[in-house]
């Protein structure tokens, strides 16, 4: 087998892990609204996960676990990566706020504190910063 067709199996499981995650997030209340569903349905051919696959982890979405990453610094970026394409998705309002929250808490970050982390998070990929900017404002948000 060759270098890249390893990392393209493992990137892929990563991605498809990552949706099934965010689907079990989704599906936290028991069902799936219909701004959740047109994400969902962004985010897999964003992720390039195939319609076979996707029906697959719609169906038993509770077979994958949520495991939010380790350190903080990858939390953050994994934050980064969903509220851009949430922001690219123009989804705006309250569903956007209620998405972002259930998946802040998915990550890992306490409910206490995930509505003041996705506001933050959604002013600074409004105004556009980078990765390092976006982690730094988060990091330092109380200051």
């Amino acid at each position: 087998m060759s270098f890249s067709k390893l990392f393209d199996g493992g990137f892929k499981e990563r991605n498809e892990g990552h949706f099934a995650a965010i689907v079990r997030v989704a599906m936290d209340d028991g069902i799936i609204t219909p701004d959740e569903q047109a994400f969902l349905d962004r985010l897999a051919h964003n992720l390039n996960i195939g319609e076979e696959k996707y029906k697959q982890i719609l169906k038993d979405y509770k077979s994958h676990p949520i495991n939010p990453p380790v350190s903080y610094e990858k939390r953050l970026e994994r934050l980064y990566d969903l509220v851009r394409m949430v922001h690219v998705d123009q989804i705006k309002g309250n569903s956007e706020h209620k998405l972002l929250n259930k998946i802040g808490v998915g990550l890992g970050f306490h409910a206490v504190n995930v509505k003041y982390i996705v506001d933050k998070a959604l002013t600074l990929v409004n105004n556009g910063v980078d990765l390092d900017t976006f982690v730094d404002q988060i990091k330092n948000m109380n200051r």
